[in-house]
């Protein structure tokens, strides 16, 4: 690597142990072509021959490799994607804890519910013997993971929209970072086809189709937003294409340039009230059955 004016290397000017220095020089220097690093390290006292020059060289790529991947899980994208996993576990040992808690409480006190809102009234509860002491602990734990997913979606819900605006607005935040959570990240979702984010979270049906034992799937996590889950069930497929299609553009806005486009939120709108509409339109043949 050189400068381009003295055919000096990456180590030019770096003291051998700073690592610092070491990868910011491997990350943006460059050379017009080869050259003898080695001799030119050792003839600028970098390096005391060939062999430490090797070492230093490893220690600071290394050392770069590190960073570059601490950056990338500090990234907004990967903390959704975090953010979105932890709480689904949270909300999934939450509601099988309950049902444990509300097995145990239910035999020891009266009018015991097995949702978690019911398990949060065992847990403040005054115990008086050794059983009640680590049943109401069990609904406590329960109380707990529940809060914490509840912050978890508040965290996720702030976060979002500063990651990718405009999937966020049109998918709502929560949907937004779980297809960047299924889709790998949020470079990995833009480069997506609109078909692939379109049955997203369907992998098993997906499968069981390409081994022709099952349909193909008409969607998948995007059944959640209302957009498909509220469209009649003959419309389904043609509002899942028309949803994923500007989910796809979304990402890769937010990916590439980050910036909030109204219109595409706006083309959306209109194709969904066209689908919608398609219902209105079917003439009434109530009259000619009976």
């Amino acid at each position: 690597m050189t400068d381009g004016s003295t055919g000096s290397g990456w180590f030019h000017d770096i003291d051998s142990h700073e690592l610092g220095a070491a990868r910011e020089a491997i990350e943006q220097g460059e050379a017009e072509e080869p050259a003898d690093w080695p001799q030119r390290a050792v003839d600028a006292g970098f390096a005391d021959d060939e062999d430490d020059y090797y070492d230093l060289l490893q220690e600071a790529t290394i050392r770069t490799t590190q960073e570059v991947v601490r950056e990338r899980e500090r990234a907004g994208d990967q903390q959704l994607t975090y953010s979105i996993r932890a709480m689904d576990d949270c909300e999934r040992m939450a509601n099988e804890l309950s049902e444990r808690a509300a097995e145990w409480a239910g035999g020891l006190f009266t009018d015991v519910g097995s949702g978690v809102e019911d398990i949060r009234v065992v847990a403040d509860r005054d115990p008086e013997t050794a059983a009640e002491r680590r049943a109401v602990s069990i609904a406590t734990r329960v109380a707990d993971l529940a809060d914490e997913a509840e912050a978890i979606r508040a965290f996720i819900e702030r976060t979002a929209p500063s990651v990718a605006p405009n999937l966020s607005a049109m998918a709502g935040p929560v949907l937004a970072s779980r297809l960047i959570a299924l889709a790998g990240g949020l470079e990995p979702l833009a480069k997506k086809p609109s078909g692939t984010v379109q049955v997203l979270g369907a992998e098993d049906a997906l499968f069981a189709h390409l081994e022709g034992h099952a349909p193909s799937p008409k969607h998948g996590v995007i059944f959640t937003h209302e957009y498909v889950r509220e469209t009649r069930p003959e419309d389904r497929g043609s509002a899942a294409r028309a949803f994923a299609g500007k989910l796809a553009i979304a990402a890769r806005i937010d990916h590439y340039s980050g910036d909030y486009r109204e219109e595409i939120h706006e083309e959306l709108r209109e194709r969904m009230a066209t689908i919608r509409a398609r219902a209105e339109d079917e003439p009434d043949t109530t009259e000619g059955d009976r």
